[in-house]
């Protein structure tokens, strides 16, 4: 089946090599990572395959270890679609394929392994930015416009694309770029999203203006981030009807004109309190809407979207957050709330935990270690937010250590697309380190992860400082 205007026309080839192996195949594994771009990229592959008539089962593993290989083999599915994970995993895989246990389809945007295989989308393959302009959710996007069937395109599922790419953080420079763009015009096309300049600060929808301004930690201006009672002062002292019935209105509630109004008083604000100008201008960007979605709630927003996701599979539940990938508004949406609650709750107390504890400074990089205090599904977004606040420096990236279990640290780290531009890339720190203590690793330039035994902290740290030092030098 011929695909018409290919969102991203260099994956093409590889689309329609993935897309023609799935409709070959009599029944199909799908296996996707747990958090939003995993989840969304699930999604999107499993209603592709429904529409094009493929059966199929959906499995989420937590890291795709040999291990995870292992147990996907014995399912026993003669094609397994890896999406958001497998690149980095293909001469475990290519070793299962060559043993003949599965043919694998690989949608994912992580640095590959040296090994291949014959179907095999990745934007990296052709010199796409894997952590800046295509997620995982956008890899899986691109297969299932390749897949198109029943008379569908699948452009509609080009929402959920950019639920990924905006919870892999890759609109963290003021709006998504690259590919990314193309699949938001899609969505724009079909009229299941809508791009506009805004305010960028999250919560537009769902949090009350004072603590919308309270909680804005990537724009630190004195006087109102992390001061709920001096944000309560600057609105108040602001021209404007805030509150109705007494409870303060949010950003979703505001007209046009009362926008300007607030953005104008903040921005003058952050002028007189001595905020660098770049940091002013980010606090302007792009927003992305899902126009289907009810306004005022979790949904409506890319941004709260992927967090609702995020406390979905990351706490075992990553069947509630497909479930309301693919439309139930019910009682998983119910469930996915209650989730939501206790992970904001658990990220505050992490996040209050590394400002309370401090982090240690070696050369190049700084770290610390939660232990069991921090659970290691949600460190690496703690280790995110810390890096907007002011526990941490922000010349260095950042290391975070968690129990993995008895035996093993997880460990995720995180920097800014400032020290990428400088040189970092840490999926190669994060590889090289963890390799050198018989660990594995890797990800992205700006955010990645490993597992390496308990006792190799140490030697972990000094690899990785060496490492981050030569690329920053």
């Amino acid at each position: 089946m011929a695909v018409a205007d290919p969102p991203v026309p260099d994956l093409a080839d590889r689309a329609r090599a993935c897309a023609n192996r799935l409709r070959d195949a009599d029944r199909v594994l799908l296996a996707s990572h747990i958090d939003a771009d995993g989840l969304t990229s699930a999604a999107i592959a499993s209603s592709a395959l429904a529409r094009a008539g493929i059966d199929h089962e959906v499995v989420f593993e937590k890291q795709l270890d040999d291990e995870a290989i292992a147990g996907i083999a014995a399912r026993e599915y003669e094609t397994v679609l890896f999406t958001d994970f497998g690149s980095g995993q293909l001469d475990a895989i290519a070793a299962r394929e060559a043993a003949g246990d599965f043919v694998p389809v690989i949608a994912d945007h992580h640095q590959p392994a040296d090994a291949d295989t014959e179907f095999h989308l990745n934007p990296l393959l052709e010199g796409i930015n894997g952590a800046s302009e295509l997620s995982g959710a956008g890899a899986s996007y691109v297969l299932a416009r390749a897949l198109e069937g029943s008379g569908d395109d699948n452009r509609d599922l080009a929402g959920l694309a950019v639920v990924g790419a905006v919870g892999d953080m890759q609109d963290s420079g003021g709006g998504l770029v690259g590919a990314n763009e193309a699949i938001v015009a899609d969505g724009v096309a079909v009229d299941v999203l809508e791009s506009r300049t805004d305010l960028d600060l999250y919560g537009r929808q769902t949090r009350p203006l004072p603590k919308l301004l309270e909680y804005a930690s990537d724009v630190q201006i004195p006087g109102i981030s992390n001061d709920e009672a001096g944000a309560v002062r600057f609105l108040s002292d602001l021209d404007l009807e805030l509150k109705t019935d007494g409870d303060w209105r949010r950003w979703v509630d505001l007209d046009a004109e009362e926008r300007r109004t607030l953005v104008s008083a903040l921005m003058q604000r952050a002028v007189a309190s001595g905020v660098p100008a770049d940091r002013i201008e980010a606090l302007v960007g792009t927003s992305y809407t899902l126009v289907d979605e009810e306004p005022g709630t979790e949904l409506r927003d890319v941004s709260e979207f992927s967090t609702l996701l995020n406390a979905t599979a990351r706490y075992e539940r990553a069947d509630v957050g497909l479930a309301v990938c693919l439309g139930e508004r019910d009682v998983a949406l119910a469930e996915a709330r209650s989730l939501l609650r206790n992970h904001r709750r658990n990220l505050s107390e992490g996040l209050q935990w590394v400002k309370n504890e401090g982090v240690t400074h070696e050369t190049h990089l700084q770290w610390f270690d939660a232990g069991s205090r921090i659970r290691e599904t949600i460190v690496g977004i703690v280790a995110g937010m810390a890096i907007g606040s002011p526990a941490v420096d922000r010349s260095k990236p950042v290391i975070a250590f968690a129990e993995e279990n008895a035996t093993e640290l997880k460990v995720s780290a995180r920097g800014s697309h400032r020290l990428v531009r400088q040189g970092l890339d840490l999926s190669v720190v994060m590889g090289e380190a963890s390799r050198a203590v018989g660990g594995d690793g890797g990800g992205h330039d700006v955010a990645a992860g490993a597992t390496i035994p308990r006792a190799e902290r140490d030697a972990f740290l000094a690899a990785a400082d060496e490492l981050v030092g030569k690329q920053l030098s």
